[in-house]
């Protein structure tokens, strides 16, 4: 997995999670001039402001007649007992993490592979998170497992408490269905840890528990070697990054034929990696591009993808985007071009396994997958088009190292998910399928081009009624993400279909730059000051919709999430009279500080720096909070966030809910007191803020005025 990806979706420390109380900023975070005491995240006084504020919201939205059928039908979704359980192939045995009803912390179980291909799996439940929790008093969540391969009987568990960031790792036996006595146990923080053999792990963390070892973004730098049984405080260093860099993390390959590569990778920034071999003691810096991700390993050669062009020395150029195959030992001398997207196409996801190389890519923002053999060591690879549905975003779920057996997951806005078997003997056959959440009978998806300031073609999403009147008059709910090459594609959402297209609301998804979804120029374009350009082809979509006669400003809202809930923010700001409804969630908004706010530092890569003039300048032009002014009218907002959000942090959602306050605008805000990035942490807590949204959207969009 890319590092961004996993710093964007999984886990990392508390000491950064306190870290924006020690950067208080009174007046000029654009705030109240008494709300400074919003900086202390957990302070007495900041609790007590959020949770006046959760009341407001809360008793004004809950008194609507519909919100307890909107919470009713979200939970019921959530908690389906038909939903797919998605596999993870370990040690041969198919595994899944299930949570419903009766376990809202989860149970990590497990099958045979022939069991799981039934309708009704024999499952064996391993670990019982919420008998965990009610045992430890901890309100555990589960983030996974990094096990030794390729027997994976040895397993690291990521526990995270409410769901922040920063975790604890605990040896875990997957044979005996127990925690290893005396085993490896590393205490809370954000960390990394990647297995050498069933003695040795390498760990990456806060060492000392004052920071020291941490970067300015609050990840390691620093990594250790940890041998069973050691003298206790004798961990051996391994590699020491700079403090400078974003994080360093080990990492270990295997393939199917029993090598090994035991990897430290080093991020000097989010999108700048250094990748050295260990050989034993020993590093061997790895000459590739500085922009590139490692996918894994296949019959002793690196699989990887870059995202710039690449002048190997005395080869051909390889272009930005392309997946290559190397021999670690000579990067440069032995490469091989996997697969290189045409001009519409980009790679999104990249599994390996015994003998083979699978991608799921992106043609016009549809989703596709190949399937790539080496038919001979330096002669071009063979590609194969996989036949999966259409107008459908393709994930890879789980690849088996030891054979060439994959599932895939296929889903569209109108189709449930479904999953997909790819083996060595047949073509891809569809083996599980979820059945529909929402009535779709009526509905109709199309793809439309809208055209940005600077001439740029943008596509989008639009999910409606067959028989939509072109009136103006239908509520539209705009949403998009733009940023870190993160592609916004075709999701099967129950909550949106239950809670808006079914009761005649439009859905729309815009594909704009800054995302993946046609390669790294297109995210390039939107990065730093180029970022402009990404707010531009939002509103751009926004103006298409209203021109098309779909919706008009009335009853257009716009909706997003973390760097999604930043363009909700600038949008809000820059363009007040196109929308009738603004949801912010978890969402970075003070532009100007955003580099002392948590995890923000890591982000300099993507937004730019408030040390660098020109940078500077365009943030302080775009920052949303310090944008609101008291002789603009603004559309009430509907913000969210959670107090253990570690990575973006709950103040950026509070400095601009205080603004609003001070200049006596309206707005709802609803903070989470537990969840953490990912926002609510189960399946009530998440049923509850969905339907309060439902509620809001309702009200802005559909309810005359």
């Amino acid at each position: 997995m890319r590092l961004g990806r996993w710093i964007l979706t999984c886990a990392a420390s508390a000491l950064v999670m306190a870290g924006a109380a020690s950067h208080g900023v009174a007046q000029t975070d654009g705030m109240g001039k008494d709300a400074s005491f919003l900086n202390d995240i957990h302070g007495a006084k900041a609790l007590a402001w959020v949770r006046a504020q959760n009341h407001h919201t809360t008793s004004t939205l809950e008194k609507d007649k519909r919100y307890q059928g909107f919470y009713k039908n979200t939970l019921s979704v959530l908690q389906a007992s038909d939903r797919l359980a998605m596999p993870e192939i370990l040690g041969g045995d198919i595994w899944n993490f299930w949570q419903d009803a009766h376990h809202p912390h989860g149970l990590w179980r497990m099958t045979s592979r022939s069991s799981y291909l039934t309708k009704q799996p024999k499952w064996q439940t391993r670990l019982d998170v919420d008998a965990l929790a009610a045992k430890e008093h901890m309100n555990w969540v589960f983030e996974g497992a990094d096990c030794l391969a390729p027997e994976d009987e040895h397993c690291l568990v990521t526990l995270s408490n409410g769901g922040e960031d920063a975790n604890t790792l605990r040896e875990f036996n997957t044979k005996t269905g127990q925690f290893v006595p005396n085993g490896f146990v590393f205490s809370r923080s954000k960390q990394t840890a990647a297995w050498v053999d069933q003695d040795t792990i390498l760990l990456a963390r806060d060492w000392d528990g004052k920071g020291t070892t941490l970067t300015p973004s609050g990840y390691p730098f620093v990594v250790k070697k940890m041998v069973r049984g050691g003298p206790e405080g004798q961990a051996v260093e391994l590699y020491r990054g700079e403090k400078s860099d974003m994080i360093v993390s080990p990492m270990v390959l295997t393939d199917g034929d029993g090598h090994k590569l035991v990897i430290i990778q080093r991020n000097v920034t989010f999108f700048e990696t250094h990748y050295a071999v260990v050989e034993g003691d020993k590093l061997r810096w790895l000459a590739v591009p500085a922009k590139s991700e490692i996918h894994g390993l296949l019959k002793g050669r690196l699989v990887l993808s870059v995202q710039e062009d690449w002048h190997p020395q005395g080869l051909p150029v390889v272009p930005a985007g392309s997946l290559v195959s190397i021999d670690p030992a000579a990067p440069e001398s032995g490469v091989e071009v996997i697969f290189t997207p045409g001009p519409s196409q980009s790679i999104d996801e990249v599994g390996v396994t015994k003998n083979t190389v699978l991608v799921s890519l992106f043609d016009n923002v549809r989703g596709r997958a190949m399937r790539f053999t080496e038919m001979q060591p330096g002669r071009p690879w063979n590609g194969e088009a996989l036949d999966l549905p259409d107008m459908t975003s393709i994930h890879i779920v789980t690849t088996d190292h030891a054979s060439d057996t994959a599932y895939l997951s296929v889903e569209g806005y109108l189709e449930p998910q479904q999953l997909w078997l790819v083996d060595e003997t047949t073509a891809p056959r569809k083996v599980k399928a979820a059945p529909a959440r929402f009535n779709t009978a009526g509905l109709t998806t199309e793809q439309f081009w809208a055209k940005s300031t600077d001439g740029t073609r943008i596509p989008y999403f639009v999910v409606h009624r067959k028989n939509m009147k072109l009136n103006g008059a239908n509520p539209t709910l705009l949403t998009a993400y733009g940023g870190f090459q993160v592609s916004y594609t075709p999701t099967y959402a129950p909550e949106i279909g239950k809670l808006w297209l079914e009761r005649g609301g439009v859905y729309v998804v815009a594909n704009i730059r800054g995302g993946g979804e046609f390669g790294p120029a297109w995210h390039e374009a939107g990065r730093k000051s180029g970022r402009q350009n990404v707010y531009d082809d939002f509103a751009a979509v926004g103006q298409d919709l209203v021109s098309r006669k779909i919706t008009t400003p009335r009853h257009l809202g716009i909706r997003g999430r973390s760097n999604g809930g930043l363009l909700a923010g600038v949008q809000m700001v820059q363009h007040p009279d196109m929308w009738n409804a603004v949801i912010i969630g978890v969402p970075l908004l003070d532009m100007e500080h955003f580099e002392t706010m948590s995890a923000g530092a890591s982000w300099a890569d993507e937004y730019g720096s408030m040390s660098v003039p020109a940078e500077a300048a365009f943030l302080k032009k775009i920052s949303p909070v310090q944008h609101l002014k008291a002789e603009v009218t603004y559309p009430t907002p509907f913000i969210f966030t959670a107090t253990s959000d570690d990575r973006v942090g709950p103040v950026h959602a509070r400095r601009f809910a205080a603004r609003l306050e001070a200049l006596g605008k309206p707005f709802f805000y609803y903070e989470d007191i537990e969840g953490g990035h990912s926002g609510t942490v189960n399946a009530p807590e998440v049923a509850h803020e969905r339907a309060l949204e439902a509620v809001y959207l309702s009200h802005r969009l559909m309810d005359a005025h």
